[in-house]
């Protein structure tokens, strides 16, 4: 939101390229709905004010920091000139305005006019700067606040200093009554209890991970502390009465009950680690700010997760060899839904879904358990060794198609950059959607800024490695002195005590591999830097510093993992 303030000046450049931005008055018509939840009683309306406000509102809307940035810095060149725009002078007095009188202001031809907390605002400028689509358009002609109470982002004091700009009346007194006595309801009011260890990155939508030592702990992730990455309200899905629907297929549409879905195919289980995109951005904040919640490096678990194959599903409703030649993606959808109804959705290659050695579950078990609600309950999709935004959650919906998901995750999100790629010149058709993910480790204990006592003599150093893409991590490095001198972890891949599994068979390394080293603290060290670094059965390797990788999305991060640590020196020393 810091970026919200700075975008007070961005409104002076005016109305954008229309043709580059496709407003048309049909998508404009079921538009301004979204925004009827935004203003104080104080402000003036200036038409030369507002586009840094406008690009805000419009990323959150989205419900992305990468479309937020995009529109603020879109226009940056047209920002300098700016001084042919005349300003509306502030006047302290403001007409009073029917609802009716609102609801005439729905389209670019007569205006786009919103509601909230009694003020009246005109919007119509900041619809044609709109980057993050036709959402911003579903508030017209009504009120801000049940919009609002989905993206409650924007409900902070900056966010609403800069709607009063927009200020053009007051709503009648009688139409302020009637909306009062209509009661918004928090879409997020349903959603599950969370356990408290989790660190909340984001609350609604909630986003949170485990405290990294936690995750050592168990070779299986526990689901109760299992990172959360939710991009909408969790869905409220009855059972029952669920189905899931194939289509592009010759045997047509194919509809499953939850029931079907566990009787008619076999259940197949396979143990897979899930990582988020994000896992570990906080590092390359470090380096310099990127657009996305600040995970640290727990973004990552491990489950066991029981359900039917994709691939037999497919095989049911139609699939053939033949189907491959015209069609090269299977699209998720979600049961997750924003304002305008669009849901969440995700594709991946035909060949990951169709491929016997793909291992894509219809999951509807986790840990032996229904899976919980936070994790996609009755049935998700897991898709092994790929990044976790393909793993669509709440699954409602299953499309084999020539194209890749249109959905905004899959064309305008996770995908990454050069670091030389700043947000004026991103194009975001021009790079591949994130599937596989590179090779990744990280120390979970001890975390940065430990203390070791001298007395203890040793040091024992645990965390994670994974692979995407099946590959098998066969070696972790660990050094203690910032990469001077190395040594070699010893690796599991099975709950502490209990025997070693039989390695996965090539190409199917779902799962992660925990790791420690115990190693004497050096006789003359005061603090050490400590650092791992995995490889995998291609031998890929962890690039060593974050620069080289940093990215305006903040994806892909997997650095060398670095803490530092203090030794402690015995109180009783002479």
């Amino acid at each position: 939101m810091l970026l919200l303030r700075r975008c007070h000046n961005l409104t002076r450049f005016g109305l954008l390229n229309t043709q580059r931005h496709q407003v048309t008055p049909a998508v404009v018509s079921c538009a301004v709905r979204l925004w009827s939840s935004s203003s104080e009683d104080g402000g003036s309306y200036q038409s030369a004010h507002g586009p840094s406000w406008r690009h805000g509102l419009a990323g959150l809307l989205a419900g992305t920091g990468a479309v937020l940035a995009y529109g603020l810095h879109h226009h940056k060149a047209e920002q300098q000139d700016s001084s042919t725009v005349q300003t509306i002078e502030k006047t302290s007095a403001f007409p009073i305005i029917s609802q009716k009188e609102v609801t005439t202001h729905r389209s670019l031809e007569h205006g786009i006019w919103v509601t909230f907390k009694g003020g009246v605002y005109d919007i119509t400028k900041f619809v044609a700067m709109h980057p993050g689509g036709d959402k911003i358009l579903l508030a017209a002609g009504g009120a801000l606040e049940p919009f609002w109470a989905l993206y409650a982002v924007h409900n902070q004091e900056h966010v609403l200093e800069m709607l009063s700009e927009y200020k053009v009346g007051e709503l009648s007194a009688e139409d302020v009554k009637k909306q009062k006595a209509i009661k918004t309801s928090d879409p997020y009011s349903t959603d599950p209890e969370r356990h408290p260890a989790l660190h909340i990155n984001n609350l609604k939508p909630f986003n949170a991970e485990p405290p990294p030592e936690l995750l050592s702990d168990s070779f299986i992730t526990p689901s109760a502390i299992f990172f959360k990455r939710n991009h909408l309200p969790v869905p409220q899905v009855d059972a029952a009465s669920y189905h899931l629907h194939i289509e592009g297929l010759p045997g047509g549409v194919l509809t499953l009950s939850l029931e079907e879905l566990k009787t008619r195919f076999p259940k197949h289980t396979i143990t897979a680690t899930l990582q988020c995109a994000g896992n570990r951005r906080s590092e390359m904040n470090k380096v310099k700010q990127v657009k996305g919640l600040n995970w640290g490096i727990a973004a990552i678990s491990n489950a066991t997760w029981g359900g039917a194959r994709l691939r037999d599903v497919l095989l049911a409703a139609g699939y053939s060899p033949d189907v491959a030649q015209r069609a090269f993606h299977v699209q998720f959808e979600g049961l997750d839904k924003d304002v305008t109804g669009t849901t969440y959705g995700a594709s991946i290659p035909l060949n990951k879904a169709v491929n016997e050695e793909g291992d894509v579950l219809l999951a509807y078990e986790m840990n032996g358990k229904d899976i919980p609600p936070d994790h996609g309950y009755p049935v998700r999709a897991v898709v092994p060794g790929t990044v976790g935004a393909r793993n669509v959650k709440w699954l409602g919906k299953i499309i084999v198609s020539a194209e890749e998901s249109s959905s905004h995750w899959q064309q305008n999100d996770y995908k990454g950059f050069s670091p030389g790629t700043d947000w004026d010149t991103v194009d975001f058709k021009s790079a591949p959607a994130i599937q596989e993910l590179p090779i990744q480790s990280a120390i979970t204990v001890p975390t940065d800024g430990a203390v070791v006592d001298r007395s203890s003599e040793e040091v024992t150093v645990k965390g994670y490695a994974w692979s995407g893409g099946g590959r098998e991590v066969v070696r972790v490095d660990v050094s203690l002195d910032g990469g001077k001198t190395w040594q070699v972890a010893q690796m599991r891949s099975s709950e502490k005590g209990q025997a070693p599994g039989p390695s996965p068979p090539p190409g199917r390394a779902w799962a992660w591999k925990l790791w420690e080293v115990t190693a004497p603290l050096p006789a003359e060290a005061q603090e050490l830097e400590i650092v791992c670094k995995a490889v995998d059965n291609s031998y890929n390797m962890q690039p060593d510093t974050v620069p080289p990788i940093w990215n305006l999305r903040g994806v892909l991060s997997n650095a060398w993992h670095r803490v530092k640590v203090k030794i402690r020196e015995d109180d009783n020393e002479e």
